[in-house]
């Protein structure tokens, strides 16, 4: 986490943000998020409560202030006018105050159950929003085949193995940039990922990974790298960066008339799950693994059919050929 961030934060939340890193294991990104949710929320009941001068702009407000007295006086009823201010002010999605409620839960759970700062938990009975199920965007079959033909210029070994790793493992963007070279383990043919809360996992790799990692190290860069146990390198010899791989990935997805805001490394993801489904039959319980989710119904979203599956499955109904017969 900044330490920007974490110099404006009252102790009372400090000490939720350590009690997240170093016993539920969370990533310094998330500790951030559920901080800034924080922040938002006791920046509104300072505001709401008219504790703050009306002069002062609301992302001006400091809550570094905020202690356990002033937490005891928080009501269900002010959440609730907090959900409704990130709706129809704030213009927040059903998505991120989900995200914002979970924060919430988590954050007086910890006061109540594990810390026992709290006698009364003010927000058990708060709801998640309830969110539209949509599907998430993948790439078909061919548009995957089509992607990997594209590669091509200076670096091109090296982005073919990560557009490979990305279609065939369904890593996050921070599991690939975090790679190793010690992580490839080549007589096993596996890949040790680090996934989210520094949980580890071993992903195995089919002929086109070790084909396409085979071919990268035989180009890697070995003079001047900075990182030199970075698997990745960029053209600065470091280790190559998030920002630098999201670029790649719209380059190459925008190559194949795929662009815009609905596609993005997470969307190959999608498709490396969504391939493995509906083309490899996995079972789910296996997706989940390779994955890496904690919850199976995390990995349910994947579990959506193809129009032609849907098509096949109509067609095979004994019943699909019946008409009605016309009376005599």
């Amino acid at each position: 986490m900044k330490p920007e961030l974490l110099s404006e934060a009252p102790q009372i939340i400090r000490n939720f943000l350590g009690y997240l890193g170093t016993v539920k294991g969370k990533s310094e990104k998330t500790v951030e998020e559920y901080y800034l949710d924080l922040r938002t929320f006791f920046r509104y009941i300072k505001f709401a409560r008219k504790l703050v001068s009306d002069d002062i702009s609301f992302e001006k407000i400091s809550i570094s202030d905020v202690d356990l007295a002033l937490v005891k006086t928080i009501t269900l009823t002010e959440v609730f006018e907090y959900m409704n201010y990130l709706s129809t002010v704030r213009h927040n999605k059903p998505s991120t105050r989900s995200r914002k409620v979970s924060s919430l839960r988590t954050f007086f759970k910890y006061l109540t159950n594990k810390t026992n700062q709290l006698t009364y938990n003010p927000v058990e009975e708060l709801e998640t929003p309830k969110q539209k199920s949509a599907l998430p965007k993948y790439l078909t079959l061919e548009q995957s085949l089509d992607l990997l033909t594209t590669v091509e210029g200076k670096f091109k070994e090296r982005d073919y193995c990560i557009l490979t790793l990305f279609l065939n493992c369904g890593l996050r963007l921070s599991e690939l940039v975090g790679l190793n070279l010690n992580d490839v383990r080549h007589q096993s043919r596996t890949l040790r990922v680090l996934g989210k809360g520094n949980k580890e996992r071993i992903v195995y790799l089919n002929d086109a990974c070790v084909s396409a990692i085979t071919d990268y190290i035989r180009v890697r860069p070995k003079d001047g790298v900075i990182d030199k146990n970075a698997l990745f390198i960029s053209q600065q010899k470091k280790r190559i960066s998030p920002k630098t791989v999201q670029y790649l990935v719209k380059k190459y997805l925008a190559g194949i008339d795929l662009k815009g805001p609905g596609y993005s490394v997470h969307k190959l993801r999608h498709t490396a799950a969504t391939l493995m489904y509906q083309h490899g039959h996995v079972d789910i319980r296996v997706l989940k693994d390779i994955l890496g989710h904690e919850n199976l119904g995390t990995t349910e979203i994947y579990t959506h059919l193809s129009d032609e599956q849907m098509e096949k499955a109509a067609n095979a109904n004994p019943l699909s050929q019946v008409k009605q017969r016309k009376k005599n």
